[in-house]
């Protein structure tokens, strides 16, 4: 079977499939770099009767798929804390809404705390800093062993004057007191600022797999157990020719250089969700409830389906519903990209979360909680911005590798350092390898891909496009060739009258005084003889009518003639109307109007002939109207050398006529569902990346068939779950918008991508010592770390560019 006959199969059979399983969400905490991610996913992957587990780095959670005849959630809980990382289910009866907004509150405390840790850190850093420059100082000046290292020589050419002259004191500490007040220092910061590097190196160790805090834990342990060795026996390190240097500085720095680098990372990340955060607080927390015209304002969770309620200027919708009174203008940007504010009169649908501008309005509640339009978009936008590009692969690949590599690199620099630059000696050996330890850094591999996809998905959100699947925002970029649907995707998707024309002999017959009311009155016979049809060119008429605010007569006798048309009697007077055949099978004459029919005809409406009393009285033509955005977004697509294809069911000439007025010279018209997944899969042989657009259920086989199907919200449930991108705006603009989108996140994924590696590529033979044979300079650990700090940072701010896209200008 086909890729893609497996993709349309799987909308039929998923759900089957998944009726005996479950899902849930797990809040995770912890997780600081892509291997951790590997391994929590690794370990849930591996347990009895998972069949998927997927966990986001960024979000900070896992959704697994499981048989709950085999486990359950607190045993997935319990897997997770067993290796080490924090792990919830969510609450009982708890909405998406609500359980984001206690996850984004969490994700609030657990960053104050690691600013907290990190700022402690730092200043114990740099109060340990002062405090060693006595140690260094009488370090360099007995010509005893150290790192030629520029951060120690600058320290101490620039702060020792100053501190000599400011806090003389130190330097009458003796020196080995002055080491038992760094180790107790740096001691305290180990065990309550950096506890889980150590923690978590040790589960990793325990299940045979490395990750970021490894590489952190290894360095730093490394030296600080050197330390405490020099600060209990020295004169054994004197005795072997080997200065009892300590480097606690070094490991509180580090420690919180690393910290600050995660909170800064943390915070950047969290900028990331901020779309996310800001369609969560769009729903009220109250509403005002009207019961027997009585006011009262109650919480969200009283509102129950059927329920009345107000909504005033300046007020948000608290549910979604049908409006029952009144009348207003309801900015609904943030949910569907839209600028304009959409009129709301009674019968018209109102999203919850939206924002009334104007009128007061009275509305009768529908969907609620996790049904609701804003949990549905909430929802999507969370499995979005969860998804993995295949992109990602490649990240994953390396930072699979990337720990292992590392530690060998570090003890292969340690012995390299002693055979080949023995004259060094074991400190800068030693130094060398901790440092090697400390610039490496996963997490901005880790990081490249995933960062980028949360604030696109974020972008396109705020934009009306939401991109469900990590491959499409990939695919996107590929895309030179796009399939749209007619019905509903380039027109309106429902017949409206363009069109009334009277007979020669109905002008005849009016009065001048009455000529004016001419088209009310075939209109009104026509539209309350259709009013018994249900056919959907009947439905156009009487929506005409309505709007007009014409009132319809009683019919009497009425007659569907099958394929022709309807005949009845209205006020007494015989009306038919329907097909020209209608008029020929009752002898009505219609060479008056038959040049006018056959042009509307051209322009692909369709003429409803209407006869009274035995003659021609008008033709009133209806048409599926082209929507005023399409041919400036097809001229858009076409501009930037994308190929343009109709597909319809629709006659040949209605669709061509469609396809000149928009601009598109390649129509395939006539076809079924599987004639138009037959002409996707012909574009594809042709070696097209195709992109299809459309919103109905016919459309649904083709969406899936499609290299990057896009589902027009306002269309069918079963053309959304097989598209990859939800358009919510109701325009065809959207879908240059998701290309140009696609195409800039890529670019950011490669620049990504680019830095994290090309940042270890050159951080870690620096670190190493490259530059000793040539120049003598080493590379401080202090200073890598600080190095590692920003490189994951940098990649989560390049992100972030993203944010400020442009869309609106074109293919990019």
């Amino acid at each position: 079977m086909a890729l893609n006959d497996a993709k349309i199969e799987n909308i039929v059979t998923s759900a089957e499939d998944s009726q005996s399983l479950d899902h849930v969400t797990l809040a995770i905490s912890g997780m600081t770099c892509a291997a951790c991610q590997s391994f929590i996913q690794r370990t849930l992957a591996a347990g009895a009767g998972v069949k998927d587990a997927t966990v986001n780095l960024m979000l900070h959670n896992a959704t697994v798929t499981f048989d709950p005849r085999m486990t359950s959630p607190p045993e997935l809980v319990q897997a997770v804390q067993e290796i080490g990382y924090g792990a919830a289910t969510p609450l009982l009866e708890e909405s998406v809404l609500e359980e984001q907004e206690r996850h984004d509150e969490q994700q609030a405390l657990e960053y104050k705390q690691l600013r907290l840790k990190a700022a402690v850190s730092v200043a114990a850093g740099v109060i340990s800093m002062v405090l060693s420059m006595p140690l260094m100082s009488m370090s360099h000046t007995q010509g005893m062993e150290h790192m030629n290292d520029p951060l120690m020589t600058w320290s101490i050419a620039l702060l020792n004057p100053v501190l000599h002259r400011l806090l003389p004191w130190i330097y009458q500490i003796h020196g080995d007191t002055m080491r038992w007040l760094l180790f107790a220092l740096a001691l305290f910061i180990i065990v309550w600022a950096g506890r889980s590097f150590y923690v978590k190196a040790w589960s990793a160790l325990r299940h045979k797999t490395t990750d970021m805090n490894t590489l952190v834990a290894l360095g730093t342990g490394a030296a600080f157990l050197y330390s405490a060795a020099s600060t209990i026996a020295p004169h054994f390190f004197i005795a072997h020719g080997i200065s009892p240097d300590v480097y606690f500085e070094a490991v509180i720095l580090i420690i919180g250089l690393v910290l600050t680098g995660n909170a800064l990372e943390g915070r950047a990340k969290g900028q990331t969700t901020a779309a996310l955060r800001k369609l969560v607080h769009l729903q009220p927390k109250t509403a005002t409830l009207l019961v027997e015209g009585i006011e009262t304002r109650v919480p969200l969770d009283s509102i129950h389906e059927g329920d009345l309620v107000l909504v005033r200027p300046g007020e948000r919708v608290p549910t979604d519903g049908l409006v029952s009174s009144g009348k207003s203008s309801v900015d609904e940007s943030m949910l569907t990209g839209e600028s304009l504010p959409v009129e709301k009169v009674p019968q018209s649908r109102v999203i919850g979360g939206t924002l009334n501008q104007h009128g007061s309005f009275q509305y009768h509640a529908t969907t609620l909680g996790a049904s609701s339009a804003l949990s549905q978009i909430v929802r999507l936008l969370r499995e979005a911005q969860g998804a993995r590009a295949p992109i990602q692969k490649i990240a994953d690949r390396v930072s699979a590798i990337f720990v292992p590599t590392v530690l060998g690199i570090a003890v292969t620099t340690f012995f390299v350092w002693r055979v080949f630059a023995s004259d060094a000696g074991m400190m800068q050996a030693f130094a060398a390898a901790v440092t090697v330890l400390v610039i490496a850094c996963p997490c901005a591999m880790g990081l490249a891909v995933p960062t980028a996809v949360m604030v696109a998905t974020g972008r396109g959100a705020a934009l009306g496009i939401l991109i469900k699947k990590g491959e499409a925002l990939q695919f996107l970029k590929k895309v030179d060739t796009v399939a749209l649907d007619k019905t509903g995707t380039i027109t309106v998707g429902f017949p409206q009258v363009t069109d009334i024309l009277l007979a020669k002999a109905e002008s005849d017959r009016l009065d001048r005084e009455e000529a004016d009311n001419s088209e009310d009155r075939i209109i009104s016979f026509a539209a309350a003889l259709e009013r018994a049809s249900e056919h959907p060119l009947a439905e156009a008429i009487v929506r005409y009518a309505q709007g007009r605010q014409l009132g319809l007569a009683l019919v009497e006798d009425f007659t569907s003639v099958p394929g022709l048309g309807v005949v009845g009697l209205v006020d007494g007077n015989a009306v038919l109307i329907g097909s020209l055949a209608l008029m020929e099978k009752y002898s009505i004459d219609t060479t008056d109007l038959e040049t006018k029919a056959a042009y509307f005809a051209e322009e692909g409406k369709t003429p409803l002939w209407l006869a009274i009393d035995g003659k021609l009285a008008g033709i009133i033509a209806v048409a599926d109207t082209v929507k005023p955005t399409s041919a400036d977004a097809i001229r858009q697509m076409r501009a930037e050398g994308l190929r343009v294809v109709m597909l319809t069911g629709d006659n040949e000439r209605t669709a061509n006529a469609i396809a000149r007025r928009v601009g598109i010279d390649e129509v395939v018209a006539g076809v079924l569902p599987a004639g138009k997944v037959d002409t996707v899969r012909r574009l594809q042989r042709e070696h097209r990346v195709v992109a299809m657009v459309g919103d109905g259920v016919n459309d649904a086989p083709a969406l899936a068939q499609a290299n990057v199907g896009l589902a027009m919200a306002n269309g069918s449930d079963i053309a959304m779950e097989a598209g990859d991108v939800m358009l919510m705006r109701d325009d065809l603009t959207t879908v240059a918008m998701a290309i140009s989108l696609s195409r800039s996140t890529m670019r950011i994924m490669y620049q990504n991508l680019f830095w994290a590696f090309i940042y270890n590529v050159i951080g870690i033979p620096l670190a190493a010592g490259a530059l000793y044979p040539s120049f003598g300079l080493l590379l401080s650990p202090v200073l890598a770390s600080a190095a590692m700090a920003l490189s994951s940072f940098s990649v989560v701010a390049n992100s972030l560019r993203l944010r400020h896209l442009r869309l609106d200008k074109g293919l990019v």
